[in-house]
């Protein structure tokens, strides 16, 4: 049966306290919700994305202009043939960005409504099961409030435990190499030996050489327990120089989060960027390309550990064979406060560092449409 129609809204829900990053401040999250219905059933299709601080306007219109009117009357079922026509119609406007962002959440809304046409969460209808997906607790930004930066980290890493996790990702870029090396060290006593922590740049760092005097610095604050991974110490565009650091370091090289389809994957595996690739379904092109990009890891030997949306990414995650860990935020941390947009019964449970998936058709989340209502852009 044909898609019957396809609505964009673009969202924007303020961080209760300002925070940020190696290279932003973050006071607000844009994220963009698709509702899709078929002409033969009383049920929506639901997808979302992060729009960063300010872009969900651009994406919502990009659906509801470009998209909407190209697959309005398709069928509702060849989902894959909707992903090549959405990615050929948008060639000439972006092929990365906003548009394929656009792309991801359409896609993502029309698997939702695959499984519930099929009675059955996502990832059953991937062909997973529901056993409960490993998580870490993701967090240590940049809020000033929070007291000194190495009593702060130690505070929300005692928080993670308090959670049931016992592995951890903080951010680093954002200080000097000294003081981040402090937030590190002071991470690693209140971890006590257990668990893994790995660590975060976003990008904060302009050479191979400088990641890798930051990296050295780091593993020495680390000691003997060593780190899990380092993510996205260069520009996502800086291929070789993730190559050349990848080659010269012993703690494993992860990125990827802002990669834009197989192609972008592609050329991360061929050059040898990345010892762990972490696909965003929302950047990359939604659940078709982010299967895709999981398969290839996996003939590769890669693990993948994708990046944010653990209520989508838990489905994938069981669906695929290489998932190494999902990313999770507690939602009273108000770091990624997509979670604020749900019913509180259809947030992310977790449990023994674990996030569990719901067995309940689709991906599983219900909009609390009051709060949607009052943070429309």
């Amino acid at each position: 049966m044909t898609i019957a129609c396809i609505d964009a809204t673009a969202v924007r829900v303020p961080v209760a306290r300002p925070t940020r990053i190696s290279t932003r401040v973050l006071d607000k999250r844009d994220y963009v919700l698709v509702r899709v219905r078929r002409a033969d059933l009383d049920v929506e299709g639901i997808g979302y994305v992060y729009a960063g601080t300010s872009g969900g306007a651009v994406v919502a219109q990009a659906i509801n202009t470009m998209i909407a009117p190209l697959l309005v009357g398709r069928s509702a079922d060849d989902i894959v043939g909707a992903w090549d026509a959405m990615y050929q119609e948008t060639l000439l406007h972006g092929r990365r960005g906003a548009l394929l962002r656009a792309i991801s959440a359409v896609d993502i809304a029309l698997w939702d409504l695959a499984a519930k046409k099929a009675g059955a969460p996502l990832a059953v209808v991937l062909g997973g099961g529901l056993e409960p997906v490993p998580a870490y607790a993701s967090g240590g930004y940049y809020v000033a409030e929070d007291g000194p930066w190495p009593e702060a980290v130690a505070a929300e890493i005692s928080m993670n435990v308090a959670h049931g996790f016992t592995d951890h990702k903080i951010k680093v870029g954002g200080l000097s190499i000294r003081e981040d090396a402090q937030r590190v060290a002071a991470a690693i006593a209140t971890m006590d030996g257990v668990g893994r922590l790995a660590l975060d740049a976003n990008n904060a760092y302009g050479s191979d050489t400088v990641a890798r005097e930051a990296l050295r610095a780091f593993e020495k604050a680390a000691g003997d327990h060593g780190l899990w991974w380092f993510e996205e110490p260069l520009s996502p565009d800086d291929l070789r120089g993730h190559a050349r650091l990848r080659a010269r370091s012993d703690t494993p090289i992860a990125t990827g989060e802002i990669a834009a389809g197989r192609w972008e994957f592609r050329d991360l595996i061929e050059l040898g960027a990345a010892d762990i690739l972490q696909p965003d379904a929302g950047v990359l092109g939604g659940v078709t390309e982010y299967l895709r990009v999981a398969a290839a890891a996996a003939t590769f030997g890669l693990p993948v550990a994708p990046h944010w949306h653990a209520n989508l990414h838990a489905h994938l995650a069981a669906a695929s064979t290489n998932c190494l860990t999902v990313e999770h935020f507690i939602v009273e941390k108000d770091i990624y406060n997509f979670e604020l947009l749900l019913q509180p019964e259809s947030r992310m449970r977790f449990d023994n560092g674990h996030v569990v998936i719901p067995d309940v058709p689709g991906i599983g989340i219900v909009l609390a449409e009051e709060t949607v209502a009052r943070y429309s852009v």
